[in-house]
């Protein structure tokens, strides 16, 4: 019976262990599929993430290149609007070779006088349609939004505009 039973422990002590290494690599080899998985499904989610933050990159690449054409065409049109502006400069300069004083001073005074002509057109009929407003008795903001209308203003606009804007840029 010794024999059986030290036959018994000697089993014991020998298969034991391998049976728990078989039950610990078990365990073992679960934990590491369960850790491949997240791992999969992370680097899954990264991939996922990094297509968005590379497809934003590709957008903000493409909004930059067009903010760029579109300050290309504008520094070309400014361009091509000074050449303009040389070319009549030249042109103007070039009427005046070989002429007198006097037709020089006449073609300078053609743009100014007409523009002063209009200016006090303007200015009388304003003046007599509020000379006779205020006889009348007409309310003075109904007579202002008379004489002042979406016109008038607009005319006003396009004189200031031609004769003060245009020099500012081509200075």
């Amino acid at each position: 019976m010794l024999t059986i039973f030290s036959t018994f422990v000697s089993f014991l002590m020998g298969g034991l262990p391998k049976l728990l290494d078989f039950f610990q690599d078990k365990s073992d080899k679960s934990h590491e599929l369960k850790l491949a998985q997240m791992q999969t499904e992370r680097e899954l989610q990264l991939a996922a993430a990094g297509y968005v933050a590379q497809q934003h990159i590709e957008e903000i690449k493409l909004d930059e290149i067009k903010t760029q054409t579109q300050s290309a065409e504008k520094v070309s049109l400014i361009d091509a609007q000074k050449a303009e502006m040389n070319a009549i400069y030249a042109h103007d300069t070039s009427l005046n070779e070989g002429t007198s004083k006097w037709m020089k001073d006449l073609r300078a005074s053609v743009r100014p006088v007409i523009t002063y002509g209009f200016f006090f057109l303007l200015v009388g009929i304003d003046a007599v349609r509020a000379y006779k407003g205020l006889t009348t008795g007409v309310d003075f903001v109904q007579l202002a939004e008379q004489l002042w209308d979406d016109e008038t203003q607009a005319l006003f606009a396009s004189i200031i505009a031609f004769h003060f804007g245009g020099r500012a840029f081509g200075k």
